[in-house]
């Protein structure tokens, strides 16, 4: 991650059924826990440049109430966040999140 960004402002969630599944599936991350991330501190957030081409997105990493850690991959669709990707985070991500 580069130098964090302010998360963006947004009025609730927008949740895709094939993202919830995708995400249950591949690393049992329930939509509650990756919402959970959005309101617990500390929170990264940067602009996922590389995937940003049709629309805006962004990557966090942030924790769960139980102190899960988590990477989310996220875009706002009228003001509301999109989950695309959640999971947990990698060695070299959580050696970010906790310096």
């Amino acid at each position: 991650m580069t130098e964090p960004i302010s998360l963006p402002e947004f009025e609730g969630f927008d949740w895709d059924e094939g993202n919830v599944e995708k995400n249950w599936i591949s690393h049992q991350v329930t939509p509650q826990e990756a919402e959970q991330l959005f309101f617990n501190r500390p929170l990264l957030v940067d602009e996922d440049v590389k995937h940003s081409r049709a629309e805006k997105r962004y990557l966090v990493l942030g924790q769960t109430d139980e102190d899960r850690p988590l990477f989310i991959a996220f875009t706002v669709r009228e003001r509301r966040l999109r989950v695309i990707s959640a999971r947990d985070m990698l060695r070299k991500e959580r050696k970010v999140y906790q310096s």
